[in-house]
């Protein structure tokens, strides 16, 4: 689905603003998604009609909040979102696509090779040691629809590095889930959640965003001793 299709002027004016020479890219990922992604479960058959507003611009705008040359990881990655339209918009960063389940990943990977993307696809879940250790630290970890905020930063935080940041693209809810998950923020060593909007003044709705900081390392739960202690 081109940007003559059937989607809105704004949203042609805004592809063309947020993906710059790299439009046809662009192009190309939702012509792929709108071709495949209902038969192989990575969206629904609703979505067809409005991948531009709701998905390509809307994950490709919080490049806005990613530092030049950053090292990135998407958790969660699925269908490619916000991965894919990060690395399009965005190709200083270095990304990495983290997806757990098999079908995803094949799909990611044929993806990266057709747009020519110089991405990483990784499989494995971000709370796995094993993971981690892989991956290493990165400066902004993403995540998009994959987990209330608490959950989200316990399995996120420890693949940012000290001073990096989670990105997590949350709804309308957002604020609701910050008060509700403030403390499980900071024990897994972030500090206070902030509450933004991307492309404000491109998109006809920005993107709503979670902001977290890594500012520790994660606390043990209360009762639990810490690995290597000796119990009294």
């Amino acid at each position: 689905m081109g940007l003559d299709g059937s989607e809105s002027t704004i949203a042609r004016d805004a592809a063309v603003a947020v993906f710059g020479d790299r439009v046809e890219q662009a192009e190309r990922f939702v012509e792929l998604l709108a071709q495949h992604g209902v038969e192989r479960g990575l969206i629904g058959p609703r979505e067809v009609d409005r991948l531009w507003d709701r998905h390509i611009l809307n994950s490709a705008v919080i490049g806005e909040r990613i530092p030049a040359s950053a090292r990135v990881v998407d958790v969660g990655s699925g269908a490619g979102l916000p991965g894919v339209p990060l690395a399009i918009s965005r190709p200083d960063l270095d990304i990495v696509l983290l997806e757990p389940m098999a079908r995803r990943v094949e799909w990611l990977s044929e993806v990266v090779a057709e747009l020519g993307l110089p991405t990483k696809v990784v499989r494995g879940r971000a709370e796995e040691k094993a993971v981690r250790e892989r991956l290493g630290v990165a400066d902004v970890v993403t995540a998009r629809a994959v987990a209330p905020l608490g959950r989200l930063a316990t399995w996120c935080l420890p693949l940012v590095r000290r001073s990096g940041t989670l990105v997590a693209l949350k709804g309308a809810s957002a604020a609701e889930e910050i008060e509700r998950d403030r403390d499980d923020v900071r024990a897994a060593g972030g500090g206070e959640p902030r509450l933004a909007e991307c492309g404000v003044g491109v998109l006809e709705t920005p993107t709503t965003v979670v902001v977290i900081e890594r500012v520790g390392t994660r606390k043990p739960a209360p009762g639990r001793r810490r690995p290597g202690t000796r119990s009294r």
